[in-house]
């Protein structure tokens, strides 16, 4: 890629900001919560769960922030396209993704449901339960697609979970038109398994049609073609020429100028919370392919990001992930 970009990578998704708080699965249970599930909720059952939680961690998420957030944390230049309401927590999602030098320009807006939150349970085999209000999120549509920034980006990198709300699917579908025409790569993440199910069809088009690099994990990808993974993985192979599959303790494996890839899991210090692993893997990844990196290479520096997010409770990296890939 010759011409001018000025951002290596723009990710697109829900703006969240997630609270999370440890429980045992007697909670789970009593709230009737489907262990390791991500279900959306309206503001009423937001507010209970949270009244009914003992002690909170408060950061800011949303899967496609979190990969931006790595993104920039490896050293490469991030962007990030999503909906805050200016609220208490428009405001400190807006702040944390500043400070860590992603760029975000979308403006917070004063009309309707406040800034999203996902409630995320932590149960003591690290397993996370996700209660997603999703508020001003839905409200993202084509107006809040910087065209400029988009034509700039090397990588355009989209959040499947985004197909829910249908503005939000033209946004998708505008920076996808706008990044083929100016000869930059269209990534996308398949972002939960039942969201797979909601909308299989919709997907397998958009990923024919429009996506260079897509990312999934194991269940997502069978959960996309109906059937089981060596199955799956030759489907994906027929429509897309770069797909990165996580398999959570056994590394991942990407196929890539038509050979699959086998990558090993970089051994993490601890596990204490896998929230946000597979957006990290997807930072590291990109920001190897910015620099032109084979797979192998792409893949080790997402298995170190994943490693470094699943050692600590929270999404986003505590390390500096330059500083850590150069110290091994």
């Amino acid at each position: 890629m010759e011409h001018n970009s000025k951002i290596d990578v723009t990710t697109i998704g829900n703006a969240i900001v997630d609270i999370i708080a440890q429980c045992d699965d007697n909670f789970l249970e009593e709230f009737k919560i489907v262990k390791s599930s991500m279900d959306l909720i309206d503001e009423e059952r937001s507010k209970t769960l949270f009244d009914n939680l003992k002690t909170t961690t408060i950061v800011s998420g949303g899967s496609a922030a979190n990969t931006a957030v790595g993104i920039a944390s490896f050293g490469s230049k991030a962007a990030f396209i999503g909906k805050v309401k200016n609220d208490e927590l428009g405001n400190t999602f807006k702040n944390d993704i500043e400070r860590v030098g992603v760029s975000f320009k979308t403006p917070l807006t004063n009309e309707g449901p406040r800034t999203a939150s996902s409630i995320i349970l932590v149960t003591p085999d690290a397993e996370r339960s996700m209660n997603t209000f999703l508020g001003a999120c839905v409200n993202l549509d084509e107006n809040d697609v910087d065209e400029d920034q988009i034509r700039k980006s090397k990588i355009v990198y989209l959040e499947g979970y985004l197909f829910d709300p249908p503005k939000a699917k033209q946004a998708f579908i505008k920076a996808a038109n706008i990044s083929k025409e100016n000869q930059n790569l269209v990534s996308m993440t398949l972002s939960d398994s039942f969201c797979v199910e909601r909308h299989r069809s919709d997907f397998i088009s958009f990923i024919q049609d429009h996506v260079d690099i897509l990312f999934c994990n194991e269940d997502e990808l069978k959960s996309l073609f109906e059937c089981d993974l060596e199955s799956a993985k030759s489907k994906i192979k027929e429509i897309c020429d770069e797909s990165v599959i996580t398999l959570g303790a056994k590394g991942a494996t990407v196929f890539k100028d038509k050979v699959w890839n086998d990558i090993a899991s970089y051994k993490p210090k601890s596990v204490i919370d896998t929230t946000g692993a597979g957006d990290l893997f997807a930072a590291g990844y990109l920001h190897g392919r910015c620099l032109g990196l084979n797979a192998e290479k792409c893949g080790f520096f997402g298995s170190v990001a994943a490693s470094e997010i699943i050692s600590h409770i929270g999404p986003r990296p505590v390390e500096n992930l330059k500083s850590l890939l150069d110290s091994i």
